[in-house]
């Protein structure tokens, strides 16, 4: 695995894997600048497929279709990455595919667009899990640009422009920093070639300004939300911690790992389900952004058991502050991640994925071997500092369940 420069400056991740059929190419534009209009960036995602100067939308379909191309965007806060993978003979044609689909896409089809994705919002906002985890981050990162949800893009969608759009459009293609990240069985000379013939023109800022703020948290806040024909009660609550960038991140991937990411054998899933019968699902989630990042616990239960299973999360998470794990739960605990890690990078595309993700949090596209070292020395000590430094007020607490259940503490 190498990295190359184009000739406009855009750096490229080259990991060759030989005797590979399918080759994968991943494109990440940097967001660097929260948006105006909560939505905006979500809309622009959706315009990138809907037609070029060159190819309608139907055209654009049924080309990659008859050259068994999947080529695909998808937006995070972050960042907008593209996602092409193709027959190793055809790659030519996938790169010029996304080269048009990136540089010349028309965003005509604007109006279309927010129509559908209003639909799909609402329709998703009918799912209790979504219109609690909606109310949650929301207030988690409370008039922050990590905090347009759903409800947020709806309350703005209407008013979005075409206008607006574009100037956003163009100030990704032109202003921000971006990545290129190839896995599969390449020929650095050739795919150098062709992405300076396709790609000469895009516009890299490796030395762009970040405008995105981090988010603060100053004070507890408890949501509670009205459902009455809820049949389980959804509970979501959540704690500021450290970002992807801290020292402390394999420390917390591991925390994350014993308390409720590793299914079966996490601890919330063995006491809270197994043992007491509370959940129909129960899990933890770490997630970083480049600014902010939140740790949180969730439960699906029955409405009746709303503060048994609050009282639940306080004694395990109390009990990861003051007990030190066991050398043999910690031990398990490095296996599940890094083999799971390890599970999920087995393809070109997830490698292509991975390694230009981290290249493009300037983290460098060896991080990911790094990162499994540091996993590996991780002590007791350190599992314990992490979950008191930071399990701990100010707290965001979101409950969704029918009315009468609602009327605790």
């Amino acid at each position: 695995m190498n990295k190359i420069y184009l000739n406009n400056g855009l750096p490229v991740i080259l990991k060759e894997n030989k005797d590979t059929p399918r080759i994968s190419v991943c494109l990440y534009l940097k967001i660097e600048e929260p948006e105006k209009k909560a939505g905006q960036y979500s809309l622009l995602n959706r315009l990138f497929l809907q037609g070029t100067n060159s190819r309608t939308s139907e055209e654009l379909a049924q080309e990659l279709d008859e050259n068994a191309i999947e080529c695909y965007s998808e937006m995070k806060c972050d960042y907008i990455r593209f996602k092409l993978l193709c027959l190793n003979e055809d790659i030519e044609k996938g790169l010029e595919i996304l080269s048009d689909i990136v540089q010349h896409s028309t965003l005509a089809e604007i109006e279309k667009e927010k129509v559908k994705l209003n639909g799909e919002i609402n329709a998703e906002l009918d799912s209790p899990k979504a219109k609690a985890m909606d109310a949650f981050y929301k207030n988690f990162y409370e008039n922050h640009f990590y905090g347009n949800t759903y409800t947020k893009v709806l309350e703005s969608l209407d008013s979005i422009t075409k206008e607006e759009i574009k100037t956003l459009y163009e100030n990704l293609l032109n202003n921000s920093s971006k990545v290129i990240s190839i896995a599969g069985d390449c020929d650095e000379e050739k795919i150098k070639k062709l992405l300076n013939k396709y790609f000469e023109g895009l516009k890299n800022n490796n030395k762009s300004e970040q405008k995105i703020s981090e988010p603060e948290l100053k004070e507890n806040k408890v949501i509670k939300i009205e459902k009455e024909d809820a049949s389980q009660a959804q509970i979501i609550q959540g704690w500021k911690f450290p970002t992807i960038y801290s020292e402390e991140y394999p420390a917390i991937l591991l925390l994350n790992t014993i308390l409720g990411s590793s299914g079966l054998s996490s601890r919330l899933f063995v006491e809270l389900r197994d043992k007491k019968g509370l959940a129909y699902v129960v899990r933890s989630t770490y997630e970083t952004f480049n600014k902010a990042a939140c740790f949180s616990v969730y439960i699906a239960t029955e409405p009746k058991n709303i503060k048994t299973s609050l009282e639940g999360f306080k004694i395990e998470l109390d009990k990861i502050k003051n007990i030190p794990v066991s050398e043999e739960e910690l031990e398990n605990a490095k296996n599940n991640l890094i083999g799971k890690r390890e599970f999920f990078t087995e393809t070109n595309l997830q490698q292509a994925s991975l390694t230009g993700y981290h290249e493009d949090k300037g983290l460098g596209y060896n991080f990911e071997k790094e990162l499994i070292e540091k996993i590996k020395k991780v002590t007791i000590k350190e599992i314990q500092e992490i979950a008191d430094k930071y399990i701990k007020e100010p707290t965001v607490l979101t409950i969704l369940a029918p009315k009468n259940y609602l009327e605790i503490e």
